[in-house]
């Protein structure tokens, strides 16, 4: 193994995840043999349980498509720069309204087809736990192996932890449809989601079960570690912060109307497709850790889920990020370390997007590097290089991971008050500020 990793005319990727993947098809693309190893079907993370490459496993939604978003900014921006991890989203997407939502698992398998078809990729399937010296890409995720993990802090002397929960499918066969409507909130897109309307007093009874439901049991070792992160919040957590606090969060009635009584709902849980056959459901904003057995008891007192069969339960497990802005540069390369990247959520990402832009620009920029170029750093007005800015410079203090959002970038000269207008123009300046970068970099072969 370490002469495969230290070859020097080759790069190495470590993680065969959302980043690591779209990191070696970039490396690829650019000429450059890449060495890829993913540790499955060898070794499983608590999260994982396929063989194959990009596996999802918290939510199969990758967020909004319309350009005036935060998430369809990002995905404009890297379709406009070749990226196979979108390419493959799009080719097995499910409806779900103004988002962009695949089915999982002809997604991972996708991406694994194109990755295993590309001649200068070589896929390793054995853990890796050695970090190479230079020309290598870190993407292990925020499940990695306990031994590379201890490497991984030894080489950046830093390491936070939190915790991730996803939430629970459930078989669309099981639900009563004469309880749950389907409709997109504002009517905005295709009517992808299915809700089911609560009034108030099933909303108190289900708000007191969820409260006072016992959780699962974390394991001595993670107990020390113990720190949820804020995006990614168990609904038991969310609602012990109030009675109304998921009316205002996951459960928020704005923008949906209940055809049986042509009245807002109290409350109302959505339901999202999970697969193209729309077979399986996932609860929108449901991740959790609670015991199974108090998942079925109190997710069953939804209206339509009262015999819900629950084809996954939700799960909660401890990942890592790094302290980012004390270790890398904006191109994710580390800053005592300029031939070493880390890129995916183990970087202060947050989501699966985010994930693949932050590889796409670690496998072009060592690209580069190899190729005796300068680095691939995005500017700042564009939404990559925004996230790659606030990741590398956010502060250390209190440093969490950030998605994508309009509040990473610059102000608009003129001041426009309609917040979609707004977007728009700072969605089409970013894509304009994009394309000049690229074509500034094709006109002086740089």
């Amino acid at each position: 193994m370490t002469e495969k990793i230290y070859n020097p005319d080759q790069a190495v990727v470590i993680g065969g995840g959302l980043a690591g993947c779209e990191a070696a098809w970039q490396l690829s693309q650019a000429g450059i043999p890449v060495m890829l190893y993913e540790m499955k079907p060898e070794k499983y993370s608590p999260a994982h349980s396929r063989q194959d490459l990009a596996e999802l496993v918290c939510s199969n939604s990758l967020k909004a498509s319309r350009l005036a978003s935060a998430g369809g900014l990002l995905k404009t921006e890297m379709k406009l720069q070749g990226s196979l991890l979108l390419s493959c989203a799009e080719a097995c997407a499910v409806p779900a309204g103004g988002a962009l939502a695949v089915d999982r698992e002809q997604f991972s398998v996708f991406v694994t087809e194109k990755i295993m078809q590309e001649q200068l990729i070589t896929v390793i399937r054995e853990e890796c736990t050695e970090l190479p010296e230079r020309n290598a890409i870190i993407a292990t995720g925020p499940l990695t192996s306990d031994v590379l993990a201890e490497k991984i802090e030894n080489l950046c002397g830093s390491r936070l932890s939190f915790f991730d929960a996803a939430a629970p499918i459930v078989s669309a066969e099981s639900l009563d449809m004469t309880k749950i409507f389907l409709q997109s909130r504002y009517d905005r897109g295709e009517a992808d989601y299915l809700n089911c309307p609560m009034n108030q007093e099933e909303y108190e009874r289900f708000w007191d079960a969820l409260v006072h439901a016992e959780k699962a049991e974390l394991h001595e070792h993670d107990k020390a570690f113990f720190r949820v992160y804020e995006g990614c919040m168990p609904v038991e957590i969310l609602a012990s912060r109030g009675m109304d606090t998921l009316r205002f969060g996951p459960l928020k009635p704005v923008g949906l109307r209940d055809p049986r009584t042509e009245k807002r709902p109290y409350a109302v849980v959505q339901l999202r497709k999970e697969n193209q056959s729309a077979t399986m459901f996932n609860l929108v904003g449901f991740q959790t850790n609670l015991k199974f057995s108090e998942q079925k008891r109190v997710f069953s007192m939804i209206p339509g889920l009262e015999h819900a069969e629950f084809l996954r339960y939700g799960v909660m497990h401890r990942n890592f990020f790094l302290n980012s802005p004390e270790l890398l540069n904006s191109d994710y390369s580390l800053r005592n370390q300029e031939n070493v990247f880390f890129a995916g959520q183990m970087t202060g990402v947050e989501g699966y997007m985010e994930s693949a832009s932050s590889g796409m620009i670690a496998g072009r920029s060592l690209a580069r590097k190899m190729q005796g170029k300068s680095a691939y750093i995005l500017p700042e007005d564009t939404m990559m290089g925004a996230l790659a800015h606030y990741v590398s410079h956010g502060g250390t203090a209190d440093f969490q991971p950030m998605g994508a959002n309009m509040g990473l970038l610059p102000e608009l000269p003129e001041r426009i008050r309609g917040k979609q207008e707004r977007y728009q123009k700072i969605a089409e300046s970013a894509i304009a500020r994009l394309t000049e970068f690229l074509q500034s970099l094709e006109n002086k072969n740089l």
